[in-house]
């Protein structure tokens, strides 16, 4: 048997934010939707679906819904980091410094989308 990854789900509140954000920032493209319930995004080789999430975590009261995970998406672009860093940072979006590791040969940053899901930003260093 052979297994490999196809598909990852983001469940969130607000799916045509979340939507914006991954087709303006990454360029992705819509592969199937179903208005405000389920949106899926071609992402390279893996897609990447928008899930609206249950009535029983909707938010309350106005709050802002924000993601409650333990996953990290890594999305990884050829050159650029910090002048994407900056487009990303100059629209609002939360995002870390540029960082690099000993003996990791990537550059990486974090953000956070819309709703509170974190990614990376990873160059490769030739």
């Amino acid at each position: 048997m052979s297994a490999s990854l196809s598909r990852i789900i983001l469940f969130g509140h607000q799916l045509g934010k979340l939507k914006s954000f991954y087709i303006d920032h990454f360029d992705f493209s819509v592969v199937e939707e179903i208005p405000d319930q389920w949106i899926v995004l071609k992402a390279g080789a893996t897609e990447l679906a928008l899930h609206k999430v249950g009535m029983e975590y909707e938010p309350v009261n106005g709050q802002p819904f924000v993601a409650e995970s333990n996953t990290k998406l890594v999305f990884t672009i050829t050159d650029g980091i910090e002048a994407f860093g900056q487009r990303l940072a100059g629209q609002g979006i939360e995002i870390g410094p540029v960082r690099s590791f000993p003996g990791i040969p990537s550059l990486f940053c974090d953000g956070k989308d819309p709703e509170g899901n974190v990614f990376q930003i990873e160059q490769w260093r030739g």
